[in-house]
C-alpha cells in the first residue's frame, strides 16, 4: 500500500491540553511554558505564562519534540530506553541536535489508538511538577502516553 491513514492532533485538542497545563500551574503558583508539537515535531501551540523565564520556551519545545520523536516520556534514558550517564546524555543531545533531544523530565508523547500524534513539553517548575502537569494534560483529552496503553 502506498498511502496510510493517520490521526492528527487538532487545535482544539492542543488548546484543551494547554488550558489543563496552565490552569494547574496557576493553581500551584508556578509560571511555566508549554509547547505542543505534532507527530513530526512541528509546533502547534506554545505559551509562556506571565512571569515565566524565557529559557523555558526552548526547554518546553525540546521536551515536546523529543517525546513525539521517541514516542515515550523524556527522561535520562536514551532513545532505546537505556540508562545514560551525563556524558552520553550530552552526546545524544549534540548528535540529535539540542533542539531535538533532552534528558529533562516534563515531555510526554500523545498516543491515540496506539499511534503517536504529537508531544507536549512543560518547563518552569521542578522536574516532578513539569512531569506531572504534562502527563495530566495528555490525559485531559483522553489520550495515553504509552504505546501499549
Amino acid at each position: 500500500m502506498y498511502v496510510a491513514n493517520s490521526k492528527r492532533l487538532t487545535r482544539s485538542g492542543a488548546r484543551k491540553m494547554m488550558d489543563t497545563a496552565t490552569q494547574a500551574a496557576e493553581q500551584a503558583g508556578v509560571a511555566i511554558a508549554v509547547a505542543i508539537a505534532d507527530s513530526g515535531g512541528h509546533l502547534i501551540m506554545l505559551e509562556r505564562m506571565d512571569g515565566g523565564r524565557f529559557h523555558t520556551v526552548h526547554s518546553s519545545t525540546t521536551k515536546a519534540v523529543c517525546a513525539a520523536s521517541n514516542k515515550r516520556p523524556t527522561t535520562a534514558k536514551g532513545a532505546a530506553g537505556q540508562d545514560l550517564d551525563t556524558s552520553h546524555a550530552i552526546g545524544l543531545a549534540l548528535a540529535a541536535g539540542p533542539e531535538r533531544w533532552t534528558a529533562m523530565e516534563g515531555g510526554y508523547p500523545i498516543i491515540i489508538d496506539g499511534e503517536c500524534i504529537g508531544g507536549i513539553g512543560v518547563s518552569g517548575g521542578d522536574w516532578s511538577f513539569d512531569d506531572r502537569v504534562a502527563r495530566e494534560a495528555v490525559e485531559a483529552i483522553g489520550a495515553h502516553w504509552k504505546i501499549d496503553a
